[in-house]
């Protein structure tokens, strides 16, 4: 192990604000309650951490993976990820708005009841990811991956859906009051709704 390694790591309570880390790598390490607002994060490596109540509130992350990460109460208002993953991670009442995803892979993640109102999502990849009971208002979904996707009670009044890969059978589970949708999402939709479909 070395210093840009980190295994089973202690790092409850640290204060480690304003952090540049670039090529590190942290295995099973608990961040618990740790402060880590600001922090920067450049081609790092977190698989199966813990950020319980940590505050990541207004950090950077850049080319970093969080994978099967648990965030539970984490402050993560004002971050921003650009090309990251955060595939298999779970996330439970979260502060996460305003938070910034550009090219961020969300497969498998967890975010059931998040409260995730006007953020966008646009192109992302989030196919499998638990969305049940979420509040997606007015969220931006356009050409997201969201193929099995679970959206139970998911809130998506208002949301834009366009281009969005959905099945329709998810959807019909799902609020849409005013919910923006191109034609082939309307006749997925009303498939799974029992609709007989005729165009002529």
């Amino acid at each position: 192990m070395t210093d840009q390694e980190a295994i089973g790591e202690n790092y409850r309570d640290a204060v480690l604000t304003e952090q540049q880390w670039s090529g590190r790598r942290f295995t099973a390490c608990d961040f618990t309650d740790a402060d880590l607002r600001g922090l920067q994060t450049s081609n790092c490596s977190f698989v199966e951490c813990d950020f319980t109540r940590a505050d990541l509130g207004d950090s950077r992350h850049r080319a970093s993976g969080f994978q099967g990460c648990t965030f539970d109460r984490t402050v993560l208002a004002g971050s921003e990820w650009r090309d990251c993953s955060l595939a298999g991670s779970a996330f439970t009442e979260c502060r996460m708005r305003p938070i910034t995803l550009h090219e961020t892979d969300l497969t498998l993640v967890s975010l059931g009841g998040a409260s995730l109102r006007g953020v966008s999502f646009r192109g992302l990849r989030m196919r499998e990811a638990n969305l049940t009971g979420s509040d997606l208002r007015e969220a931006d979904l356009r050409d997201t991956d969201l193929r099995s996707a679970r959206l139970s009670d998911a809130r998506l009044e208002d949301a834009d859906l366009r281009g969005a890969a959905v099945e329709g059978a998810a959807l019909a589970v799902a609020v849409l009051s005013g919910a923006r949708v191109d034609v082939d999402t309307a006749l997925a939709y009303a498939a799974a709704m029992g609709l007989r479909i005729q165009l002529d």
